[in-house]
């Protein structure tokens, strides 16, 4: 392998945490609240209403059959209260199925994400937001986009004029959990399409009991008469562990345990493509327009899925359709010729996008997935005027040149696998933890310089406003590379440089950077809230007015209302140390304050 082992990353993981002069870190994985990752209080418990919890994984199953006046057409929506703008439902229609020339007979799963209409509201707001504070960055719920997750069934029938039965179980949700969905969908629809609505209205009420989806704990889900076990990662998790799902003597009722709820196949779905994997990396991660031709929805999602969590733990912050078709809302936006492609990654199957996205500077076009045991032929990368149709040969069409040298030991490493027949999840892991150090070596140095931008504790003062970052200055950073780049955990060659320059224009990088910002400026207020804390206001009260008084009390109220709002990283007792402090600040007022200065804020 090119990169050094996992140790040495972890020094350097390590090593970036921490600076001289006592300079504040804060990196998502710093913090764990004292009660451990979303715990469901019994006063959550509580406040759920009929459907809450099953809002908390889903926001409904659709029904979508073809009729012969109408075409595809939306046949049912469960539970029935549920809301779907008619510009939703008809992406949803057109999605769900496989478009003709995919010839998928039988049942075919796979998945799309859709813009959800402007002005939706989530009914449980904050509520959820208390579980996605600890969920990864690549697993938080899609504030603007909805996940269909599909089960498609085509089969013969004399019976029905058009000679098929045609029908999508669809799941809509805002969760990005493909592999739980999938698993999900297949206990469910063969059982839908045997026995029809009341099915549906029984996995519903199922789903519904379910506690809701909190990061960090192990979770039983009964459904339809069986039991599924797992664990939904969180921030906290080292990158590139999986924390196994064991099973218990207590497991006699449980049928299936999931390894992941949401990882794909990295090595099936870059197999076709396989001497490219790591000009992909780049191209993902610089943000580049994407589109993969594939014959089947299953493969397009697939490779589409793969792409946007090789640069993990780094979350892909511009568009991807795993699945896109030319009814598509966006489809004129995204396929015309009067400016530059936009940062997205397409996934599509019909024939006419390989000459409506002729245009575009990067084509995957990937063949059957089902392994032999060679490898793929295409090791050179191909131009894009010799792709003409969609049955060209698979490959990469682009002009792109990588800024980095190609890494010759990882196709080695994975030639020999196929060779000796190794099985396809060791194939997949050997993959992925390539991807997490390539990613991990490309990230620590701009770890490093932006945990650098953190003002020094001691210039926090509980009587001044919290000190502000320093900003992000691109030549600086690109000065601190030749001491401490990604050299010292990566024997890759190249130029890193160039790649960082171009990296930093990227949505990837403002995406990073907005979140970094964010964690800082929080820690920021967390610790000038524990400072606070600390000091005698009893004492400092004593030298106040009444009017100052007052002014203190409403200023310490709108503090604690931020901090819970926020969900600061403070330490564990620090909101009731300072509502302790309110309060006896409150009893050295006269009764008649005391009453007003009592009553909660006004939403």
């Amino acid at each position: 392998m090119a990169l050094q082992g996992s140790d040495e990353v972890e020094e350097q993981m390590e090593e970036a945490e921490h600076t001289e002069d006592r300079e504040l870190r804060v990196s998502p994985a710093e913090e764990m609240p004292a009660d451990g990752p979303g715990e469901e209080e019994p006063e959550q418990q509580q406040l759920l209403l009929p459907w809450d919890r099953f809002s908390a994984w889903l926001h409904c199953i659709c029904v979508v059959g073809f009729d012969l006046e109408l075409g595809q057409a939306v046949e049912v929506i469960y539970p029935h209260h549920s809301k779907l703008s008619e510009k939703e439902k008809t992406s949803i229609c057109y999605l769900s199925f496989p478009d003709s020339n995919s010839g998928c007979l039988g049942d075919t799963q796979f998945c799309f994400r859709f813009r959800q209409a402007s002005g939706r509201k989530s009914s449980l707001g904050c509520f959820l937001d208390h579980f996605d504070r600890d969920a990864p960055v690549c697993l938080k719920k899609d504030q603007g986009h909805f996940y269909g997750y599909v089960y498609f069934r085509q089969v013969r029938d004399k019976s029905l004029k058009r000679g098929y039965f045609q029908k999508s179980l669809v799941l809509i949700s805002k969760l990005p959990y493909v592999t739980f969905f999938h698993s999900l969908l297949k206990l469910i629809a063969p059982e839908y399409f045997e026995k029809q609505e009341p099915c549906l209205e029984a996995a519903c009420n199922d789903i519904d009991r379910w506690p809701t989806p909190s990061p960090g704990k192990i979770l039983t889900l009964p459904i339809m008469g069986v039991v599924m076990k797992l664990r939904i990662p969180t921030c906290y998790d080292k990158p590139g562990t999986s924390q196994l799902v064991q099973s218990t003597p207590s497991d006699s009722l449980v049928s299936i345990v999931l390894p992941t709820i949401h990882e794909v196949d990295l090595f099936r779905c870059f197999y076709p493509v396989f001497f490219h994997i790591q000009m992909l990396w780049e191209l993902v991660l610089l943000g580049e327009a994407l589109v993969v031709m594939a014959p089947s929805p299953a493969e397009s999602s697939d490779t589409v899925l793969a792409l946007v969590s090789c640069i993990a733990p780094l979350r892909y912050c511009s568009d991807f359709r795993p699945y896109f078709t030319i009814h598509d809302s966006e489809f004129k936006e995204y396929t015309t010729r009067t400016q530059a492609p936009p940062s997205v990654i397409l996934g599509v199957t019909n024939p006419f996008f390989a000459k409506t996205l002729q245009h575009w500077p990067h084509i995957i076009r990937i063949g059957d997935m089902k392994q032999t045991g060679e490898m793929a032929k295409q090791t050179k990368v191909k131009k894009l005027k010799n792709l003409k149709t969609l049955d060209s040969k698979p490959g990469v069409y682009t002009a792109y040149k990588p800024f980095l040298n190609k890494d010759e030991e990882i196709i080695k490493q994975l030639q020999k696998g196929v060779q000796q027949k190794r099985p396809s999840a060791a194939q997949n892991a050997i993959l992925r933890r390539y991807f997490l150090e390539l990613t991990q070596s490309f990230i620590i140095p701009l770890e490093r310089y932006v945990a650098s931008l953190m003002p020094l504790q001691k210039s926090i003062s509980p009587w001044k406003s919290p000190p502000q970052l320093k900003p992000f200055v691109q030549d600086e950073f690109m000065k601190t590379l030749e001491k401490a780049g990604p050299q010292l955990t990566s024997r890759l060659k190249g130029d890193w440089i160039g790649l960082y320059r171009q990296f930093l224009r990227s949505p990837n990088f403002d995406g990073w950077f907005r979140n970094r910002r964010k964690e800082m400026t929080q820690k920021l207020e967390a610790l000038h809230l524990e400072a606070l804390c600390d000091e005698d206001l009893q004492l400092r009260i004593q030298k106040h007015t009444e009017v100052e008084t007052v002014d203190l009390v409403l200023k310490l109220k709108d503090k604690l209302t931020q901090a819970e709002r926020d969900q600061l990283p403070v330490r564990a007792g620090t909101l009731a140390r300072l509502q302790a402090h309110i309060d006896s600040v409150i009893l050295t007022l006269p009764e008649d304050l005391q009453g007003i200065l009592h009553k909660p804020a006004s939403p």
